[in-house]
């Protein structure tokens, strides 16, 4: 690849893609760059238009703002991005979004859990202890 930028961020996008691959979503992957109605370029992590950003100086907002764009475009509820983080591997990446969609996300989870408690509360319990164990 002649453009070592960009050889950079495709690489970024594969080392998510396995993480996600192996601690998230099996079926995780790179989409096709779609121009101005991009998808996001990462289609897998639950709910979200993914971007994966791996550059030496970080700028969130346009960050968030291509995120959230591209959630829109392809019909995610929520948008973030991946940063990578200078010297670190992949699980230390910074996932970033704003605050009114974490706040949207996090309602959600809200409603979720307490409607999973309602409907069966021995499965929220142990669902719930089990993620705690494996934080």
């Amino acid at each position: 690849m002649a453009n070592p930028s960009k050889a950079k961020g495709t690489a970024w996008e594969s080392d998510v893609v396995a993480y996600l691959r192996e601690k998230h979503n099996p079926a995780a992957r790179r989409n096709v760059q779609m121009g101005s109605k991009d998808i996001g370029d990462i289609d897998g992590y639950y709910l979200h238009a993914l971007e994966a950003k791996a550059e030496k100086e970080i700028t969130l907002s346009s960050y968030i703002a291509q995120a959230n764009r591209e959630a829109i475009h392809a019909g995610a509820p929520f948008g973030c991005a991946v940063v990578k983080r200078r010297m670190k591997g992949t699980r230390d990446a910074y996932v970033v979004r704003d605050l009114a969609t974490d706040v949207r996300l996090i309602n959600r989870l809200k409603i979720m859990e307490e409607a999973l408690q309602d409907a069966d509360f021995g499965r929220w319990f142990d669902i719930d202890e089990e993620l705690r164990e494996a934080a």
